[in-house]
């Protein structure tokens, strides 16, 4: 029996990938946890004719204990949406508190769980989410994912264009890094099958890799963010992380993970200088089985790449680690 929960289920990440894993066979229970509209968004998807129960709770009456009481994952897509001239930095302090509050949830009531950051910024959303599990004693640096699985999904779709690959999905790109702006690197020299990217597309495809929410954002002139990509890639990476966990072999998919804790991370983390940081990782029933080292084999233009990358980390962790240790004041 596998129970899955979404935190932040009402939102606009969080109805989608509710659907999705409502629709999935690997999942038995899904719980939706939420500050608003949780029943009815239970009520609706529970008339779906797929196997999973679903349930639906708000704060009041024990709410989140009943929802992560159990659970086998968690993922958690709350917090506000970007809008447009804002940056993943401008939500950090609604969307740090949300996703502190969150963990501390899960380190009382599912601490042996796989957990599925997908709040932005993840950057610093995940040594929040590690920090707080660190103070309850209950962390399991082999559970803990930044999902950036969006940055891969657009880095084969925008490929496939330009290549012709009908199937987007038979491309494997890694892209690694953080999952904002420069911080996110497409390593198109280490795609299977390869590719080849003229010259003269590189840059812009690199720029539209690490810049495709805004795309979005303005092409929903207002309304919005990337809501139904970022629900689909949050599904994708929860189905490869379930099916590892049920036995199934060979599955790797790039993930912000801390580093220093999961096998083959002390190497790359010597070499990026940062403790969390996004790489290809071997999925196990115990999590993380092994980070894989794509930096090292990275081209000369893609160092360069990586160098903004490492800075612009360095801040984003550093702003994480002092928020779950030195949270404002409630107002």
């Amino acid at each position: 029996m596998v129970k899955a929960v979404v935190a932040g289920a009402s939102g606009g990440i969080g109805q989608p990938l509710s659907l999705l894993l409502k629709n999935s066979p690997l999942v038995d229970e899904l719980a939706l946890y939420d500050v608003v509209n949780t029943p009815g968004v239970a009520a609706d998807l529970s008339h779906i004719s797929s196997k999973a129960v679903v349930t639906g709770y708000l704060p009041s009456d024990d709410g989140l204990k009943k929802a992560f009481t159990g659970a086998d994952i968690v993922v958690i897509p709350a917090g506000i949406p970007r809008k447009p001239g804002m940056t993943r930095d401008d939500l950090f302090k609604i969307n740090a508190g949300i996703v502190k509050g969150l963990i501390e949830g899960v380190a009382q009531y599912s601490p042996k769980a796989y957990v599925l950051v997908i709040s932005n910024p993840v950057n610093s959303t995940v040594p929040i989410a590690a920090e707080v599990l660190k103070k309850a004693g209950v962390f399991d640096p082999k559970k803990l994912f930044g999902v950036t699985t969006l940055d891969v999904v657009r880095a084969e779709t925008f490929v496939a264009s330009i290549t012709g690959e009908k199937d987007p999905q038979k491309l494997t790109i890694p892209v690694i890094g953080g999952h904002s702006g420069e911080t996110i690197v497409p390593l198109f020299s280490q795609a299977t099958p390869s590719v080849e990217i003229p010259s003269e597309k590189l840059d812009a495809l690199v720029n539209r890799v690490q810049f495709g929410g805004d795309e979005v954002v303005k092409a929903k002139d207002g309304a919005g963010s990337a809501t139904l990509s970022m629900a689909y890639a949050g599904f994708r990476f929860a189905e490869k992380v379930l099916k590892a966990a049920a036995g199934e072999k060979g599955i790797t998919e790039p993930s912000y993970v801390y580093l220093p804790g999961v096998p083959g991370g002390d190497v790359i983390a010597k070499t990026v200088g940062v403790e969390y940081f996004s790489v290809p990782i071997e999925l196990g029933p115990s999590g993380v089985e092994k980070a894989v080292d794509v930096v090292s084999k990275a081209n000369d233009h893609e160092k360069k790449l990586l160098e903004a990358a490492y800075k612009g980390l360095k801040d984003n962790i550093a702003k994480g680690v002092d928020f779950a240790n030195s949270p404002p004041p409630q107002k």
